[in-house]
């Protein structure tokens, strides 16, 4: 009993550090504020864990034990390595000012298993079912249409859209679109505006009212909150009611698959790799990869070789 005493009172001592090296970690970091809460709420979890996993002193083997309860946890790929990824750095920091060794040197990230990506493209097909279903003569018609055809032609993420002004459109002889992207801090990057994708954004502008260059470009018709920018949620709720409203309703088939279908129809424009990442502002080329395992998935169904034996089978009346 005396000994299990001891293990825990080293154990407590040890969270007790590190949870005390944790704000002077974070303050250290050159990250956004939205970053700042990221790194806090991963390394809360690590350290929660590490306090009933009650190790003595925490070593390598111990980062390797919590990589595996991360995975036990059913979590996805990605948000296992986010959290590795925080581990890592906070060791490496506590290393460089010599108060801990970094004991997570070297622990790769979670590997990702999906050659495509978990939400489906639109088709042609329904594209122009999806636009066309949307009535245009009424100011919520103008909104809708204008909002989901920005995000089929431009790929922005909901946040950008939420954080977006009217002010923020350049009319210039490229009109830009400028905004905030995830992770930013102000409106540094941009996306083209092609006359398709700012006509029916300027449409559905000129039918509002009380509006200024401060004004959210896409915002609440609702009596509660008028005028008032739309959250996510409601971004969300809007286009998958859109989608509902003409018969696509899918797990697979969301709000973000319309940025999606942005990603994989460009590829089959003709635009590359590289342009694609530029204009979907993903840091690595690795991500913007993911549309190229979509792009083999259509090719592999529109040529299926269970359709071509089908015929040869029903030809020989089997």
């Amino acid at each position: 009993m005396e000994l299990l005493e001891q293990q825990h009172s080293v154990t407590n001592q040890t969270s007790v550090l590190l949870n005390q090296l944790l704000e002077q970690f974070i303050a250290s970091q050159d990250i956004t504020q939205t970053s700042r809460v990221s790194y806090r709420n991963a390394l809360k979890q690590f350290f929660t864990w590490l306090e009933s996993a009650c190790p003595l002193s925490p070593n390598r083997q111990t980062i390797l034990a919590y990589k595996e309860s991360l995975d036990v946890k059913g979590l996805r790929p990605f948000t296992r390595s986010a959290y590795l990824v925080v581990v890592r750095k906070f060791f490496e920091w506590t290393e460089t000012l010599k108060l801990y060794p970094n004991i997570a040197r070297g622990i790769k990230g979670a590997k990702k298993q999906v050659k495509s990506h978990q939400k489906n493209a639109l088709t042609i097909d329904q594209i122009k079912l999806l636009l066309g279903s949307i009535e245009r003569s009424t100011i919520t018609g103008k909104r809708d249409y204008a909002l989901i055809n920005l995000l089929i032609r431009t790929g922005l993420r909901l946040i950008e859209i939420k954080r977006s002004d009217i002010g923020d459109i350049t009319h210039e002889t490229d009109r830009l679109l400028w905004i905030r992207g995830k992770a930013r801090d102000g409106k540094d990057d941009f996306v083209l505006l092609t006359n398709q994708a700012y006509e029916p954004i300027q449409e559905y502008i000129k039918a509002r009212t009380n509006i200024t260059l401060k004004s959210p470009l896409f915002s609440s018709l609702s009596d509660r909150n008028y005028g008032r920018r739309l959250t996510i949620h409601s971004l969300s709720r809007i286009i998958k009611q859109r989608l509902r409203g003409v018969g696509i309703d899918s797990t697979r088939v969301t709000a973000h698959s319309l940025r999606h279908t942005f990603g994989v129809m460009s590829m089959q424009a003709g635009a590359s790799l590289y342009e694609v990442q530029l204009a979907m502002r993903h840091t690595a080329p690795t991500t913007t990869e993911v549309y190229l395992g979509d792009i083999e998935k259509l090719k592999r169904i529109q040529a299926a070789p269970e359709r071509k034996l089908n015929d040869f089978l029903s030809s020989n009346n089997i």
